[in-house]
């Protein structure tokens, strides 16, 4: 949430300070609404079910999770376990949640602030569920030989990356390192899944013009709405990067924006004017777990706006909303 212009740098802060994540999650709410779905689900004998695309068919294109165990997956700057919100959420947690909706596949986003570069959790879940997750990842563009190790973190189930501006790296596409990559997925097919606010699109949309074969994905409507206040214009600059064939939007953080409360009604004029620009070909719903999970926020509730609320869609366009746009996104075959 910082623009890397700094006669914005100040508002931009401001706009962070007051919609972290963090002063919307606590660490009670979290943690009943993870252990009462995971109780509910094993009392029906159901908590990891068996991989079935017939009763599993939906795609869920942005979750984070971790774990309790600091010894083998050690935090960011030997942050401690008090920092984790909700204490404890496993992909075992996630899928408690998830396979009750229908949801049997999962894009797992690498998440900085805990974890930093560091995607081993993620990709050791992979490694266990192959079929089930796929991994945004994270990487240091300042590192030599970046599209080396984007090579490799591809036969690793990596089939993106989250870049965006930080506190730390405001200036967030600068530098060789992020050109490099750039033009490494254009060949790869990882997606540069942009964590950006509406401040951030159009130059999100100068480098999707430069790199037109980049595929390009941006997470949770570039936080249009984030202070309450859906903007037309915010909402009209994200439209035009439907003009760039290879960008994408995750539809996703319904407890972030807007009302930032169910059934998300006041998000679906956004919604609508998306599907206009991109098609349901180039959207897709995420829940972005567990901040999805804030009272009275539901992982149920996040799903059902788009498989039960969104009266000017088809069938199939459902689908795709649902699972076919991130399974082709990000579900390909990650080890050629």
């Amino acid at each position: 949430m910082i623009d890397h212009h700094s006669t914005q740098g100040a508002a931009a802060m401001s706009l962070q300070s007051r919609s972290s994540r963090r002063q919307i999650l606590t660490v009670a709410a979290a943690s009943v609404f993870v252990a009462s779905a995971i109780r509910a689900a094993q009392a029906v004998g159901n908590a990891l079910p068996v991989d079935d695309d017939t009763e599993h068919p939906w795609i869920d294109a942005h979750s984070h999770i971790w774990t309790t165990d600091l010894t083998k997956y050690p935090l960011r700057d030997h942050q401690l376990i008090g920092v984790l919100e909700p204490r404890s959420f496993t992909d075992e947690e996630l899928m408690a949640l998830a396979m009750p909706q229908r949801v049997g596949r999962v894009v797992l986003i690498q998440h900085y602030p805990h974890h930093g570069y560091d995607n081993s959790y993620l990709i050791d879940t992979w490694k266990k569920h192959p079929n089930r997750f796929r991994i945004v990842g994270q990487i240091d563009q300042s590192q030599p030989h970046v599209d080396q190790k984007m090579r490799e973190m591809l036969k690793t189930g990596v089939t993106g990356f989250r870049i965006g501006p930080r506190a730390d790296q405001p200036d967030w596409l600068a530098g060789d390192g992020m050109k490099l990559m750039w033009k490494t997925a254009a060949e790869t097919r990882q997606s540069m899944c942009c964590l950006i606010n509406p401040s951030n699109i159009k130059e999100t949309a100068d480098w999707c013009a430069e790199y037109p074969d980049t595929p390009v994905v941006v997470d949770h409507f570039a936080r249009v709405g984030v202070d309450g206040t859906i903007r037309d214009e915010d909402v009209q600059n994200l439209c035009d990067l439907a003009k760039h064939k290879l960008a994408r939007v995750k539809i996703s953080a319904y407890y972030a924006l807007g009302k930032k409360q169910p059934p998300y009604h006041d998000l679906v004029p956004m919604i609508k004017r998306l599907f206009e620009a991109f098609g349901p070909d180039r959207l897709m719903w995420a829940s972005d777990c567990p901040y999805q999970l804030t009272e009275p926020n539901t992982y149920a509730a996040s799903i059902a706006l788009v498989r039960d609320g969104l009266n000017f869609v088809s069938a199939e366009d459902r689908r795709k909303l649902l699972r076919t746009t991130a399974e082709s996104t990000f579900f390909f075959d990650a080890k050629k």
